[in-house]
């Protein structure tokens, strides 16, 4: 072979090794190559490389027909923009939903005498509302998914105002049960729901920041709400005064209006047919086919957002579902009878008004500055703990009230309690959030407010039926601190546990490091010489570098 012949040959080796792609060698250049290697090279026929071409070629054609059908509900948090105003907005919510059954307390006294009720009695109009409120999760879930959150908090505001203002006409103790327990509480639940859901969506980095300000929401409404509604009572009396409530609801319907879904990062295909991975349903024609069609998809979408497979599946949130659960057995209790406890002995109602504004003031002040603090780095993994912490706190804080009942002593009660409450309100969701997955967070806080809505809706009457038989509001106290620092230890000890356990197991799931060999020590007259491995001639300098085989 002559030197052109030669350098042809190289340029058409080189060009047929550029065709296989960038950093791929020819078949005949790795030959040569796998010639002075120890384990000899593969390469495929021609046939073969050619139909892995196709292959790969066809492969890329379906990601490329698929990526909108994978990437079209992919959402990116914004952390900002339009995410402040819906953070205003769900503040507002909160406010108006979370915070209005305490306010309660102010016309306790006045429902007694007009349906000559007991205390557990009329305790049942605050129980009923906090539990519906909690017990539509599931429901709420439902309509989220079928309408968004925007449209189902605006509904939401349309049933509570709607049922506050029937709850002036009720002339028995019942009908106040159904319009403002069960008609309000539910209305309250289709606004507090989606009005948290929809922050996990708005932020990301700043989720922590984001739940502790929107958690300042249930303090304004307790600052501001016994100040309203005491002044209403004065005016025209507790059945005009849940008439103008009622009109004061319907402003949840202008918050939930701002709250436009997350624009998504990918579009759709305009093919109708490529985003549905189910197979298409068989029309069904009749009354009797769609009717039996609409009730199979609620059941399956109840289904879906009970997360009774998570409640199985995830230790973590089974552990703090039942702390929670517990909890709310006597953590709402207190700010129901604080009024009446302070009014039968002796105290002005204003007066007793006034702590409740107190409670409400020291979150509102608090909580921004925790949920800051609280979204530091070094808190990631932690929020737990310092959840569990505070509700301790919270909890034997409602021992001060049976000190006495002077005015000094509750406000430092108000002011301990009110502490403790900002972090466990600003942590509350945040912990739920680490503990599951966003995606799961609407069904996972469903099955949640299940759980809380039976512990919410026995509190209040048991400790009514405590004060009718024992004359004293003290035991009633007595009783939530126990519940409450229980709930707290058993959440601390059981996540302690979980966290040493997995500590333990990636332990001993790690390899062993294996040890240094013992090093060598050389005579100062002992020389290294390298030997050639093969047999013959000057030694072969020359270095090949495979990128790519």
């Amino acid at each position: 072979m002559t030197q052109s012949e030669g350098h042809s040959a190289t340029r058409r080796r080189s060009s047929e090794g550029a065709g296989k792609g960038p950093g791929m060698f020819s078949c005949d250049s790795l030959q040569s190559v796998g010639a002075n290697m120890e384990a000899p090279v593969q390469c495929d026929s021609e046939e073969e490389n050619e139909g892995k071409q196709e292959d790969m070629q066809a492969d890329e054609q379906n990601n490329v027909a698929e990526g909108p059908r994978e990437h079209a509900h992919q959402q990116e948090a914004p952390d900002g923009g339009w995410g402040w105003v819906v953070l205003v907005a769900s503040v507002l919510v909160l406010a108006l939903t979370l915070a209005f059954p305490s306010c309660l307390g102010i016309f306790y006294t006045d429902l007694q005498t007009d349906f000559q009720a007991s205390n557990s009695e009329t305790s049942w109009v605050p129980s009923i509302m906090t539990a519906v409120l909690h017990a539509g999760g599931p429901l709420c879930s439902v309509l989220v998914e079928q309408l968004g959150c925007r449209a189902t908090v605006m509904l939401g505001g349309v049933l509570s105002g709607l049922g506050m203002a029937a709850s002036s006409f009720t002339n028995t103790i019942v009908e106040l049960y159904i319009t403002a327990g069960i008609i309000t509480g539910i209305g309250f639940c289709f606004s507090f729901q989606p009005a948290v859901t929809i922050l996990g969506h708005y932020f990301h980095r700043r989720r922590a920041f984001a739940n502790a300000v929107s958690s300042t929401g249930t303090a304004i409404g307790l600052s501001t709400l016994p100040f309203l509604a005491d002044y209403l009572h004065s005016q025209l009396g507790w059945r005009g005064s849940f008439l103008v409530l009622g009109g004061v609801l319907l402003n949840c319907c202008v918050c939930g209006a701002v709250m436009r879904p997350v624009e998504p990062k990918y579009r759709t295909s305009q093919n109708p047919h490529a985003n549905s991975d189910q197979p298409l349903q068989p029309k069904q024609d009749g009354l009797k086919g769609r009717v039996r069609a609409s009730l199979a998809n609620l059941m399956a979408s109840l289904r879906r957002n009970m997360a009774f497979d998570l409640f199985c599946s995830n230790l973590r949130y089974r552990i703090y579902a039942i702390g929670i659960t517990c909890m709310m057995l006597g953590f709402v209790v207190p700010l129901i009878f604080l009024v009446p406890y302070a009014t039968s002995h002796g105290m002005e109602q204003s007066r007793a008004a006034l702590l409740l504004a107190i409670l409400g003031f020291v979150n509102i002040f608090v909580r921004p500055p925790v949920g800051l603090l609280f979204s530091m780095p070094w808190f990631q993994g932690r929020h737990i703990y310092v959840f569990s912490a505070a509700l301790l706190v919270n909890g034997l804080s409602n021992s001060i009230c049976c000190l006495a009942a002077s005015f000094p002593v509750l406000l430092g009660y108000v002011v301990t309690y009110g502490l403790s409450m900002s972090i466990v309100g600003s942590l509350l969701f945040t912990v739920l959030m680490d503990i599951v997955e966003m995606s799961r967070f609407p069904a996972a806080l469903g099955l949640l407010a299940i759980m809380e809505s039976v512990t919410l809706l026995v509190g209040p009457p048991l400790a009514g039926t405590l004060v009718d038989r024992t004359g004293k509001y003290t035991y009633v106290f007595y009783a939530c601190s126990a519940f409450v620092a229980s709930s707290a230890l058993f959440l601390m000890v059981s996540f302690y546990w979980l966290d040493r356990r997995e500590r333990k197991a990636k332990r001993l799931s790690e390899p062993h490091a294996i040890p240094p060999k013992p090093g060598v020590t050389l005579a100062l007259d002992c020389k290294y010489s390298s030997v050639p491995t093969q047999g013959g001639g000057a030694p072969n300098t020359e270095t090949v570098y495979i990128t790519a085989l």
